[in-house]
C-alpha cells in the first residue's frame, strides 16, 4: 500500500512539473509572438495581437521594439579634448624707438631692439561635446599674450590674456551650441563663436573650411591681413552656416549678427551693448575639383551715436579672397576695402569730421620641398586712409582696433616648415614690417621711415584633433 501511494505521489509530482514547464513554455512563446506582432504592428498591421497579452502590455512592448529598431548604432558621440599652441624663440634685430607709436597692431609693439626670448603667442584648450546627433557644444579657452606684457604699466591690463602682474591667463574665446541641419545643408549656431571674417574651419559641419586663414595655413607665422588690422575673428551672437549643395559641400554661405564686442563684457551704457550690432555676410565656393577656392565677405557695424562734435560712426568692409591649391605650389590673394564713417577729424580743416577708407592687399605662396620640408612666403601692403592729405593733421574718432590713419605698412615674412610628424612643426623664419608716415616730410611731427625685423624659430603643435 505504501509503495502504491509513493508511485501515485511521484506520478502526480511529475505531472505537475510537466504542466508547469508547458505553461512556462507557452508564456514564453506567447511573449515572442507578441514581439513579432509589435514589429508587424509598426508596419501597419495593428490588428495582430495575441489574446493572451493585455492591451497595455502590447503597447509597452510595441514602443520598446520601435525604439530599438530606430536606434542608430553607427553613431558615436564626440567627446574631444584638444589643444593647439605656437610660439618662438625670437631675436628682435631692429624696432622703432619705444617713444614712437608705430606698429600698434603687431606682436612686437614697443619691444626694444636686440630683445630676445622664448615666447608663447597662442595657447588653445578646447572641448567639443556632441549632445545628440543634432546638437553639438563647443568650448575654447585661449591665451594669446604679446611680447610686451604690461606695456600699459602696472595698473592696467594690456589685454584680456596678459595679466597686470605679467602672467598669462586663459579667457573664453568660444562657447556655443550648434544645431545641425535645421534644414538640409544649414546649421544654426548661437553663443560665442568664430565669425566668417577669415577663421571659420569646422569640418563635419555646414561651416566653410575654405576661408583665408585655413587656406593660408600658417597662422602660427602671422595672421591674415584683415585679422592683422583687427577685423573680428570671434564674437557673441547667432549665425546660419550653410551649403547650397549638401551632398558635395562645394558652395555655401554664412549669415551672422553679433554684439561687436568679441569676448569683452561692455558696460550697459556702451553704444555697442544692446544698441548696435555687426552684420556679417559671406559667400564661398570650391572649383576645379577643389583646387580653386573663392570667398566674398561683407560686414557692417554701427559703432557710435552722433555727438555735438562728431556725427554717427560706422564701419563697413568688403573683402575678396582667391586661392589656387596644388601639391607643388599654392598661391592666394586677398584684398579688402574698409570705410569708416566720421572715422577721423581733420584738425587743419576747422576740426571737421571726415570719412576715411583703409585698403589692403595680401599675396602668399607655399609649397613642398620634400616629404617633411615645406616653404612659405607672404607679402601685405596696407594704406589706412586713402584720402589722407599729407599737409593736414588728424585725430582718430573710430574705436575700431588700433586704427592709425598716419602709418602705411609693408609686411613680409618667409621661412621653412619642418614637419617631422603629423601636427608638429618647426619653422625658421624672418618677420619684417616697414612703416611709412602718411604725412608730408615738411610737416611738424613727421616720422621718418622705420621698420621692425625679427628673426624667429617658431614651433607649432596640436593634439586631440
Amino acid at each position: 500500500m505504501k509503495k502504491m501511494f509513493t508511485k501515485i505521489l511521484s506520478a502526480g509530482m511529475l505531472m505537475s512539473l510537466t504542466l508547469v514547464g508547458f505553461t512556462a513554455s507557452a508564456q514564453s512563446n506567447s511573449l515572442a509572438d507578441n514581439g513579432t506582432a509589435a514589429i508587424v504592428a509598426t508596419k501597419g498591421h495593428s490588428d495582430f495581437t495575441p489574446a493572451e497579452v493585455k492591451p497595455e502590455q502590447a503597447a509597452t512592448t510595441t514602443t520598446t521594439a520601435a525604439k530599438t529598431a530606430a536606434e542608430d548604432t553607427s553613431w558615436k558621440p564626440q567627446r574631444r579634448v584638444w589643444g593647439y599652441s605656437f610660439g618662438d624663440f625670437y631675436y628682435d634685430g631692429h624696432s622703432p624707438a619705444t617713444s614712437v607709436a608705430q606698429g600698434k597692431e603687431t606682436n612686437y609693439y614697443q619691444v626694444p631692439t636686440y630683445r630676445n626670448a622664448f615666447q608663447f603667442r597662442r595657447l588653445y584648450l578646447g572641448y567639443d561635446y556632441e549632445i545628440t546627433k543634432k546638437f553639438k557644444a563647443e568650448l575654447l579657452l585661449a591665451s594669446e599674450p604679446t611680447a610686451n606684457v604690461g606695456a600699459n604699466g602696472t595698473t592696467s591690463i594690456q589685454n584680456s590674456d596678459n595679466l597686470v602682474d605679467g602672467k598669462m591667463a586663459f579667457y573664453i574665446k568660444n562657447f556655443n551650441l550648434r544645431a545641425r541641419d535645421i534644414w538640409a545643408g544649414t546649421d544654426f549656431v548661437i553663443g560665442e563663436m568664430s565669425t566668417p571674417g577669415f577663421a571659420l574651419n569646422e569640418p563635419g559641419t555646414n561651416a566653410p573650411t575654405s576661408l583665408s586663414e585655413a587656406t593660408w595655413g600658417y597662422r602660427s607665422i602671422e595672421r591674415t591681413i584683415t585679422d592683422f588690422h583687427k577685423n573680428n575673428s570671434f564674437d557673441v551672437g547667432a549665425a546660419l552656416q550653410g551649403t547650397f549643395d549638401p551632398a558635395t559641400k562645394n558652395f555655401g554661405y554664412v549669415l551672422m549678427v553679433s554684439n561687436n564686442s568679441q569676448a569683452g563684457l561692455l558696460n550697459a551704457s556702451n553704444a555697442n551693448t544692446g544698441f548696435y550690432k555687426v552684420f556679417y555676410g559671406d559667400l564661398w565656393g570650391k572649383f576645379a575639383n577643389n583646387h580653386l577656392y573663392a570667398d566674398v565677405y561683407f560686414h557692417s557695424a554701427r559703432t557710435s551715436p552722433a555727438s555735438a562734435a562728431v556725427g554717427g560712426q560706422s564701419n563697413t568692409m568688403y573683402k575678396a579672397f582667391l586661392a589656387y591649391l596644388s601639391k607643388p605650389i599654392s598661391v592666394g590673394v586677398e584684398a579688402y576695402t574698409q570705410s569708416f564713417e566720421n572715422g577721423v577729424t581733420n584738425k587743419t580743416n576747422n576740426n571737421t569730421a571726415e570719412n576715411s577708407t583703409a585698403q589692403g592687399l595680401s599675396i602668399w605662396v607655399k609649397g613642398a620641398v620634400s616629404k617633411t620640408w615645406n616653404y612659405f612666403a607672404k607679402y601685405d601692403t596696407y594704406n589706412p586712409d586713402t584720402d589722407f592729405i599729407g599737409a593736414d593733421s588728424y585725430s582718430v574718432n573710430t574705436n575700431y582696433g588700433s586704427y592709425d590713419p598716419y602709418t602705411k605698412e609693408h609686411f613680409f615674412t618667409a621661412g621653412l616648415d619642418y614637419n617631422p610628424t603629423k601636427n608638429v612643426h618647426f619653422m625658421p623664419n624672418v618677420w619684417f614690417i616697414q612703416y611709412l608716415d602718411n604725412q608730408s616730410s615738411t610737416v611738424s611731427g613727421y616720422v621718418p621711415n622705420n621698420h621692425t625685423i625679427v628673426y624667429r624659430m617658431t614651433f607649432f603643435f596640436t593634439f586631440g584633433k
